[in-house]
């Protein structure tokens, strides 16, 4: 499939981009690798954690939620690169911890809550096309996966079992959900058709198996345990099959997170003494600490690819949406 030069036939859609990148700025925009975003209580003089972003090699971090009453975290990336979902307590009442979800433009503006009820809600996850957010509740009195609109319409509860189901990650086609659940009285890994059926256990290890994540091509599901004695990093077949261990550290490591392209894994670490950001080759190979900060930094999340950011970072829209392929009828 050839990209059309732009000196060719542009869809219209693709020229407002470009327009607005024009206006944003008299200099050219800059196409930048993808970004990370995590949480961090590294400006915060009482603990709460903020959403932060950084460049994928760990420099140019910068606050988006600067909220000095409450937690912001867990965040997660459209998939247009347009929008941050991410888990808040900041409209809870005084010493309650009433977790939301909310999402916000990709530069911190523009916060929208999209989840109101007694219960929390937690861990957003968008749907591969952008249309759903997948998370996990408490609303009706036990931990369990839902489903609404990425306005926060029409939630639907996908599991309802005894036990705490938790941490939904969508297939990249987006017709599978895999989640932790504790339904068989050990936290084990399943996954599920994404309108809730037909659930099936992945793992069946007396330890905790928790916090999975599809790699990009589909094939397999990075996941944490504590199945060697100390949580690490696992990878896995998408059916469950093949477990291979990627980290080996004295702190824990856990909720790994895919590159883009399907070469890294981010994931936090305690190995230096306290909760730092890391990166490594999807084998295991390279570790590599990217936030070395003295306060905690964790739970990141990649960009979806190639971005590009006008001079100021006040807009961030994908590469991808710049580029016409032959044949492609958006």
């Amino acid at each position: 499939m050839k990209f059309l030069l732009l000196t060719r036939i542009v869809h219209p859609r693709c020229l407002i981009v470009m327009l607005g990148l024009v206006l944003m700025s008299a200099s050219p925009a800059q196409p930048l690798n993808p970004m990370i975003a995590f949480s961090s209580n590294r400006e915060s003089h009482n603990e709460n954690h903020d959403i932060f972003i950084m460049m994928a090699d760990g420099t140019q971090p910068r606050n988006l939620t600067k909220n000095p009453i409450s937690w912001d975290y867990l965040p997660a990336w459209s998939p247009d690169g347009r929008k941050i979902a991410f888990t808040s307590e900041r409209d809870g009442k005084e010493h309650e911890r009433n977790s939301e979800v909310y999402i916000m433009d990709a530069d911190g503006e523009n916060p929208v809550r999209l989840t109101r009820t007694p219960g929390s809600d937690a861990a957003p996850r968008w749907s591969p096309d952008g249309t759903k957010i997948a998370f996990y509740s408490k609303r009706d009195g036990n931990f369990e996966i839902y489903v609404m609109d990425a306005d926060g319409e029409n939630p639907v509860r996908l599991t309802r079992t005894p036990g705490w189901d938790i941490v939904p990650c969508w297939s990249p086609d987006g017709t599978k959900i895999v989640f932790s659940s504790e339904r068989d009285g050990n936290l084990e890994i399943y996954v599920m058709n994404a309108d809730g059926e037909n659930p099936v256990r992945l793992t069946r290890d007396l330890a905790w198996d928790g916090v999975p994540c599809w790699s990009p091509d589909g094939t397999k599901i990075a996941f944490e345990s504590e199945r060697d004695g100390n949580l690490e990093i696992y990878v896995m077949n998408a059916d469950g099959e093949n477990p291979v261990r990627l980290t080996r550290s004295p702190g824990s490591d856990g909720a790994p997170r895919w590159s883009p392209d399907g070469r890294k894994i981010v994931f936090r670490s305690k190995r230096d003494g306290n909760l730092e950001i890391y990166a490594m080759n999807a084998d295991g190979a390279n570790p590599t600490n990217l936030t070395r900060h003295p306060a905690d930094d964790e739970v990141a999340s990649w960009s979806p690819g190639q971005l590009v950011v006008s001079p100021k970072a006040r807009l961030l829209t994908p590469w991808g949406e710049i580029k016409t392929t032959q044949g492609d009828g958006r």
